[in-house]
């Protein structure tokens, strides 16, 4: 394959853009590769600059649950472009949205529309704290919620208590309010709240973390975490950013029957546009300006545009629930594709899937928590990740992401993906 024209828009891309790209695993710099510069992208497919067709796994990191350009999504967007871009005042389709929402997942009774991910999670941390009158915040070694400075944090190697930033440019005194828990971990979980319960304004978590790769939560650890949460009057917020209307068209509290008090969403709920979501119990959201005292705002809130696009694809999701049946079948034929890899080369390999999100690990397994995931061999990932890309099929340039499927993809294409990855 020639990358050429990608190579030179990566140099010139450089002198303007920090490390030439606008969200650092774009860069490729995990798998040792040039980045690829997108021209354009239709159903399973993307295609580079240089004309390189590729199946696509990647799915802009998920929102493509649909595929690309689905030609009803497209249409609508095409129409409200028509209409004005934006106006900063409100519109019948937030409602519309907000009820989709609301119908999908009935914990979120209310719900505020925001723009990105980490824009969702702040606003939700900060009505969590408004809520209980509480500030300190558990979250999850592994798990991640964005890049506002609170949340962006590791554990400290005195203890599991000692939150430091993960980012230069972030305070300590920013973190002090963050406690980091080990996911799939009740003890240390019950350690902090036996210490700090009557603190803790919530737990947050990714029910499935992804940002690790793919680690499914252990049995009763959701559950677990519902019980305690309400044990110390915390609120049990879930990050449902990747797996909102992923997993199922509920997301993953109606895959795992546990209803959080707060929800936040991204990524598929704005269709592929810039549209983001929090929302939770009633009396949780009315603290939120201009019902309540928790301030929040945004201009391009509940855009228009993106909106459409939202409504668009839920009420596509919500009319063909088959495709959630069809995700899954076809996320577990590539699983298994690994392991007859794993069996025909001797490479020490182990494969997390759940619905139609999955992760291959170059290391023995089990993957269950961050410190397994990072026992992966990132150079062994890097080489696979060149095997799949030069044979034209796309996945995350990362070990420590997910592989999407999407409806787009046909049984061919998964079986052409299949003959792909063992060789």
């Amino acid at each position: 394959m020639n990358f050429e024209k990608s190579e030179q828009l990566f140099e010139k891309s450089k002198r303007r853009i920090p490390g030439g790209v606008n969200s650092p695993v774009r860069a490729f710099g995990a798998v040792g590769r040039t980045p690829l510069f997108i021209d354009h992208a239709k159903g399973s497919h993307i295609t580079d600059v240089d004309g390189n067709i590729y199946l696509d796994y990647v799915c802009s990191w998920g929102p493509g649950i649909l595929g690309h350009a689905h030609p009803e999504v497209v249409e609508a967007v095409q129409r409200a472009c028509a209409d004005g871009l934006t106006y900063g005042a409100p519109t019948e389709k937030e409602w519309r949205l907000a009820e989709l929402i609301h119908e999908a997942m009935g914990s979120v009774e209310k719900v505020r529309l925001v723009s990105s991910g980490t824009e969702a999670v702040m606003s939700a941390v900060r009505a969590a704290r408004g809520y209980t009158g509480r500030d300190l915040i558990i979250k999850f070694k592994g798990n991640y919620h964005g890049h506002s400075d609170g949340l962006l944090v590791k554990a400290g190697s005195a203890a599991l208590t000692t939150a430091v930033p993960d980012s230069s440019g972030v305070p300590v005194s920013y973190t002090q309010n963050t406690l980091v828990a080990l996911y799939n971990d009740p003890d240390s979980v019950k350690e902090l709240m036996e210490k700090y319960g009557k603190q803790v304004a919530a737990i947050i978590l990714e029910p499935v973390a992804a940002n690790m790769g793919v680690v499914l939560p252990q049995k009763g650890f959701l559950e677990f975490l519902r019980e305690i949460t309400r044990q110390y009057g915390a609120l049990l917020i879930f990050d449902e950013v990747i797996t909102g209307f992923r997993l199922g068209y509920g997301g993953a509290q109606e895959y795992f029957n546990v209803v959080p008090d707060m929800t936040t969403l991204g990524k598929i709920v704005g269709g592929g546009m810039p549209m983001a979501a929090y929302g939770g119990r009633a009396e949780i959201m009315d603290m939120v300006s201009p019902a309540g005292p928790v301030y929040q705002a945004g201009t391009l809130s509940g855009n228009p545009v993106a909106t459409t696009a939202g409504i668009a694809t839920l009420e596509i999701l919500k009319a063909h629930p088959e495709y959630y049946r069809e995700l899954e079948r076809k996320a577990r034929r590539l699983a298994l594709a690994f392991a007859e890899r794993a069996k025909k080369t001797g490479e020490k390999l182990w494969v997390n899937q759940i619905g139609s999100l999955l992760s291959v690990f170059f290391t023995e397994g089990p993957v269950q928590d961050y410190d397994s995931a990072l026992a992966s061999d990132t150079k062994a990932y890097g080489a696979y990740f060149g095997e799949m890309l030069d044979q034209g099929v796309y996945v995350a340039p990362s070990q420590f992401e997910a592989m999407f499927v999407s409806a787009a993809h046909t049984d061919e294409e998964i079986e052409e993906t299949c003959k792909v990855i063992c060789g």
